[in-house]
């Protein structure tokens, strides 16, 4: 494979990159993101629902453009590998919920600051995952058989997800969290929203932007996961970066949508570890077989679906 093969064009390149900076713009200066907040389920919701929307249209409209410009076979393979990348990297983004909830408990952040952290950790997430991608690309472009280690990272990580499924992390003696509080000045208390404050002349860290610290480092260890999971699906950089942006521009509304009930679907996190098993082991016997892209889409479909409704037959049995 010689240099990156894209069906993308600079000016879609540039439209998208457009799209993504105009949304942040609204969500930050009109919608008030950086503001603090308490959002409703229903606020939630509806954030969920545009969210999707959108990358659904999106997906259609690519569709269309594709159809007239390459033909319905071109057409069909991109949707649907551009959708299947989105599935897997909406599912995989439910486990940053989970990590993100308990940063936020250990903290005793209010909920109406929450809001704030995680649009300043979105917009680094885009930045990372960009680079990320973009290298991703690159390596795969130049050396074909990185995807095989990116198969057996993922298989091993699936596997030691479904090991570990039950242990939470211990976000107090992060190491990252010992280091930002060895090397940074930190006032202690409650600072409201900010992330910042002066004391004597000094300007020191809250308590608050050590949390984004943490959510941002949380991020960037899920998308050494998700990130070559869609690798899996297509090397195209511009569906794995588009699908990869769509999934995290809606992470949270999706937190706060799944904030009250994620104890609920404690059983998912067995789905994505399956999830990231199937696909590790799809890359590793792609020499022999090649798993389509439908049957992969199915698959992770019913890892995840599966997950779900057991995590709702087995709460409901606890209750009784």
């Amino acid at each position: 494979m010689n240099g990156l093969e894209s069906i993308a064009t600079a000016p879609m390149w540039a439209g998208f990159i457009a799209f993504v900076l105009a949304m942040l713009a609204l969500d930050l200066f009109v919608f008030g993101g950086n503001k603090a907040h308490k959002v409703s389920v229903k606020e939630a919701a509806t954030w969920s629902l545009v969210w999707v929307s959108l990358a659904l249209l999106f997906n259609g409209g690519l569709w269309w453009y594709l159809n007239g410009t390459a033909g319905p076979e071109i057409a069909n393979q991109k949707a649907l590998e551009f959708f299947s990348g989105y599935l897997i990297e909406k599912a995989l983004s439910v486990d940053n919920v989970f990590v993100f909830l308990l940063i936020f408990s250990a903290f005793q952040v209010p909920i109406q600051y929450q809001r704030r952290v995680l649009i300043y950790g979105v917009l680094g997430a885009i930045v990372m995952r960009a680079v990320m991608i973009m290298a991703g690309a690159w390596v795969v472009s130049e050396f074909s058989w990185v995807l095989y280690l990116f198969g057996a990272f993922l298989l091993i990580t699936g596997m030691r997800m479904l090991v570990a499924a039950d242990s939470e992390p211990d976000v107090a003696n992060n190491p990252v969290l010992r280091f930002a509080r060895r090397h940074l000045r930190v006032a202690d208390g409650d600072h409201g929203e900010r992330f910042f404050v002066a004391k004597g002349g000094l300007r020191y860290v809250t308590p608050l932007f050590l949390v984004l610290i943490l959510i941002e480092v949380t991020d960037l260890v899920f998308a050494v996961d998700s990130i070559p999971a869609i690798f899996a699906i297509t090397t195209d950089p511009f569906i794995v970066f588009t699908s990869n942006l769509f999934a995290i521009m809606g992470l949270r509304a999706l937190y706060f949508l799944l904030v009250d009930v994620a104890d609920r679907f404690h059983m998912l996190k067995y789905g994505l570890a399956m999830v990231l098993v199937f696909i590790g082991a799809k890359m590793l016997i792609m020499p022999w077989y090649h798993v389509p892209v439908e049957a992969s889409l199915l698959v992770v479909a019913v890892l995840i679906v599966s997950s779900c409704v057991a995590s709702v037959f087995i709460t409901r049995s606890d209750k009784k």
